[in-house]
């Protein structure tokens, strides 16, 4: 009988040890050092980027502080969607022109956090009291773009976004020191390039890893 008993817990200690050994193998991020360099930054995804939903993405780091990280992925497209899914009811109800609510409009993934947020990265060659202005394109998140693109008078370059991708302190610092990720840097000629796929390529062929 003892020498069940001394079997029995040995074998427990054991699966007890695979058991964190296997945890610890699959611990999907590690802190890493803070580097302020990834802000204003693309990001490119490495081929053996460890989370598979971010395969091949490309994605625009607009904060980047000790604390989190945020950015929108660029080349990730949804499929079309029509305007009067983006209005709430009181905007509905305002609407005078109700054919323009059945227009479609072509939306891409941008993260998997905060998916009930869109944001719009366009060209310079739109603009008004929303938008936010960075160095190699215009940014403007509200209903009244929504509708000038889809009456065509918004922004002749556009990419109209939903979610978030973002990370918590050091966490994607982590990710780029396990080499998940590339830094490249924004080439506005390309960014909205009408060919996803080829964005990805081209920003790898670009990109460097940060010491």
């Amino acid at each position: 009988m003892k020498k069940k008993f001394i079997l029995y817990f040995g074998i427990l200690f054991f699966y007890q040890i695979l058991i964190l050994a296997i945890a610890d193998s699959n611990q999907w991020w590690i802190k890493g050092k803070f580097y302020e360099s990834i802000k204003g930054n693309l990001i490119v995804a490495s081929p053996n980027i460890y989370d598979s939903k971010f395969k091949e993405s490309v994605i625009v780091i607009f904060e980047n502080t000790k604390d989190m990280s945020w950015g929108l992925t660029i080349n990730k497209y949804m499929g079309l969607v029509s305007l009067r899914n983006f209005l709430n009811k009181s905007e509905l109800i305002k609407m005078k022109e109700k054919k323009i609510l059945d227009v479609k409009i072509p939306i891409y993934w941008g993260g998997p956090v905060e998916q009930q947020r869109y944001f719009i990265l366009h060209s310079k060659d739109y603009k008004n009291e929303n938008t936010k202005v960075y160095k190699n394109f215009f940014m403007t998140s509200d209903t009244e773009t929504l509708i000038k693109i889809a009456e065509n008078k918004g922004p002749k370059n556009k990419l109209i976004i939903v979610g978030v991708s973002s990370w918590g302190e050091g966490q994607l610092e982590g990710e780029m020191e396990r080499n998940d990720w590339l830094i490249s840097k924004i080439d506005k000629n390309f960014i909205f390039e009408e060919d996803k796929n080829k964005i990805w390529k081209f920003f790898f062929s670009k990109g460097f890893l940060r010491l």
